[in-house]
């Protein structure tokens, strides 16, 4: 008998888990969801369950899928839809999901995804991550100007797989508070509202105790 699972890290911090679980769930994949507690980093308990050392790790039908942009076109292949409908903007929800996996690097660093990180807003903004911030603003008004028609989302009223590859950004974001624009605010609000994201917070908040890292539980160094 094959045992569908989905490896997740822990959710609280696990920025790349939840693009993984967004479209898991999304696709209606029917799996066993196993939490791997992390402690800031690489832990062996990942390496002993994942072929890449990391999560999120997919295994679906005898398949085995262990990267996150992965992950999102297997689940499309399963059901498809959960890319933009059109060519253009199916073509454009792929790159700019592409440059979320690959960019962004000084923001990932200074705003490392704790959801409920106390002391953060406002902190953490120095001009690279600003520019990082600025690039993401650029990147959701050019996304909306052309594809939502007056949706809440990137492409419009479906919260698609691309919208998944940026909740974690939202996420640190929502932390973090930097000076964003109203249309920027109102997009994080529109994800962070959306039933899986929350569903996922949820989870996150009721996560043993044990599975905290300090360093992500207090207030950023800069916000003294």
């Amino acid at each position: 008998m094959v045992e569908d699972r989905l490896y997740i890290g822990t959710r609280r911090y696990s920025s790349w888990s939840l693009r993984g679980w967004l479209a898991v769930r999304m696709a209606r994949l029917r799996v066993d969801e196993i939490v791997i507690p992390l402690a800031g980093g690489v832990t062996a308990a990942v390496r002993a369950v994942t072929p890449g050392g990391t999560v999120p790790y997919l295994e679906h039908a005898g398949n085995k899928v262990w990267d996150s942009l992965a992950i999102a076109e297997y689940c499309a292949e399963q059901a498809p839809g959960l890319w933009p409908d059109s060519p253009a903007a199916r073509a454009h929800a792929r790159v700019i999901a592409a440059e979320m996996h690959s960019s962004f690097r000084e923001l990932r660093i200074a705003m490392p995804m704790s959801l409920f990180r106390p002391g953060a807003a406002g902190t953490c903004c120095s001009p690279a991550v600003a520019a990082d911030v600025a690039r993401i603003e650029a990147i959701w008004a050019e996304t909306r100007a052309r594809f939502a028609a007056g949706g809440t989302f990137l492409f419009g009223t479906a919260f698609t797989l691309a919208d998944a590859m940026y909740a974690p950004v939202v996420a640190r974001l929502l932390t973090y508070a930097p000076p964003l624009s109203e249309a920027a605010r109102a997009y994080c609000m529109a994800v962070r509202s959306h039933p899986l994201v929350t569903e996922w917070y949820d989870a996150a908040a009721l996560e043993p105790p044990e599975w905290c890292i300090a360093r992500y539980e207090t207030a950023p160094p800069d916000a003294a």
